[in-house]
């Protein structure tokens, strides 16, 4: 082959070439030499751009090369390539000139069984839901609230730090664990075995959930994760796991034995973690039914009081109808004797109605303080009269100051009295 675009390098008689005719003389020749061919391999790094030119690998068990097909060939192809997926590509040998990459431009493709990682996954799909480790029956539930959460990952990873960016924004009080582990490579799936086992028997203080999650990857970097070391590990850890292992529109064997399933690490922190904010707002009405509760039972309580004063009075009344029903009775009474003596056992009862009266009310009394006086200490008002008082930014009363971090200088801030309310800014915040 001739070669074009040669210099005489000064000083020097030898030919000297760039870099960029080097690869376009190399790619002139591999595409004059080779006609069109037909290969067999497995598919695996299989993406497709916004571009929507299809890029790829095909390999074989010891060898593998770079394929392209672009986006005017792959519109009307019957095969839709995916990880895994043994396939017969026709297409010419190139060389992509910007990186000096040797590879086959594809123009056909033809399926011809799935790949055998591919295959092993399906079977073992199969086995595991016919002994039921699948069933929907066995999961467990997420904790709505959970205080210490465990997270099985790379520590090297893009998931982890996504999911502690979430985690504290959402709840911050969460408190969060990692158990770093190998997920791709030889012997991975039994590390992660063990720091599930780990986390099961871990209980100071216990885990409520543990997540299991990577990254995206081809179908071999997430075999370990496709495993059946690890489907069992998950069926026979006793804590709620959450499984976000690849992209969206991966589902390894991991994300149907765990609880849960996360389309992605982050989804899986949204998933497992309330918002504080939401929260906060629940409390503070729920602390306002309280308040309207409680203002109800006192008034009940107070009605109730004087409906058993009104009782007390009603013996008074019988006593009045005693004292003239025993006028009536003087009146009649001849034998002096009788009367005396008839006399006497109505002053007797008399004193006794007026003894069981004034017993009565003063039990009745003390009754009624002790019901004032618990009712005023669980008032929150009681609280703010003992010189305690609420601290909330201002024109945010529904938002409680409780930390000295949640402030800064020159804050604006409402403090509110058992009477009134003081508007203060922040001149100095102290540790």
């Amino acid at each position: 082959m001739a070669l074009d675009n040669l210099s005489t390098n000064k000083g020097h008689n030898r030919a000297v070439i760039s870099v960029a005719n080097l690869n376009q003389m190399a790619r002139r020749l591999l595409e004059g030499e080779f006609p069109m061919i037909w290969v067999e391999g497995e598919i695996s790094n299989f993406v497709k751009p916004s571009s929507g030119h299809w890029y790829f690998t095909l390999k074989d068990s010891s060898a593998q090369v770079r394929c392209a097909m672009f986006r005017n060939r792959n519109q009307v192809q019957k095969v839709i390539p995916k990880d895994g997926l043994k396939v017969l590509v026709r297409g010419k040998i190139s060389l992509y000139e910007g990186r000096g990459d040797f590879q086959l431009l594809a123009d056909t493709l033809e399926d011809v069984g799935d790949g055998e990682l591919l295959r092993t996954f399906e079977e073992l799909k199969v086995k595991l839901q016919k002994e039921g480790l699948f069933d929907e029956a066995k999961k467990k539930s997420i904790p709505e609230l959970p205080a210490h959460v465990g997270v099985i990952t790379s520590p090297s990873g893009a998931a982890i730090q996504d999911i502690l960016n979430i985690l504290k924004r959402r709840f911050p009080a969460i408190k969060v664990s990692i158990l770093p582990v190998q997920v791709q490579g030889k012997g991975a799936e039994q590390k992660i075995r063990e720091a599930l086992v780990f986390a099961n028997n871990y209980t100071k203080p216990p885990f409520d959930v543990l997540i299991l999650t990577r990254g995206g990857g081809s179908l071999e970097d997430l075999y370990p994760f496709n495993s059946e070391i690890t489907a069992r590990a998950i069926g026979e850890t006793n804590i709620p796991i959450v499984s976000a292992v690849g992209h969206e529109s991966d589902t390894s064997i991991s994300d149907l034995a765990a609880d849960l399933r996360a389309p992605t690490p982050s989804a899986a922190a949204e998933l497992i973690s309330p918002d504080q904010y939401e929260w906060n707002y629940n409390l503070e009405r729920n602390k306002q039914r309280l308040n309207q509760r409680m203002s109800i039972v006192l008034k009940n309580n107070l009605a109730h009081v004087r409906h058993l004063k009104k009782r007390l009075q009603h013996p008074r009344q019988r006593l009045q109808e005693l004292n003239q029903r025993l006028d009536n009775l003087e009146l009649r009474l001849i034998n002096k004797s009788r009367f005396d003596e008839t006399k006497r056992k109505i002053e007797r009862v008399q004193q006794k109605l007026i003894d069981n009266i004034n017993n009565k009310m003063t039990t009745n009394n003390n009754h009624f303080m002790s019901l004032a006086n618990r009712l005023d200490t669980l008032s929150p008002l009681a609280t703010l009269k003992r010189g305690y008082s609420i601290t909330s930014p201002t024109g945010e009363r529904g938002k409680i100051i409780t930390n000295a971090n949640n402030i800064k200088k020159r804050d604006a801030i409402d403090i509110r009295l058992s009477t009134g309310i003081i508007s203060a800014e922040v001149k100095k915040i102290y540790d």
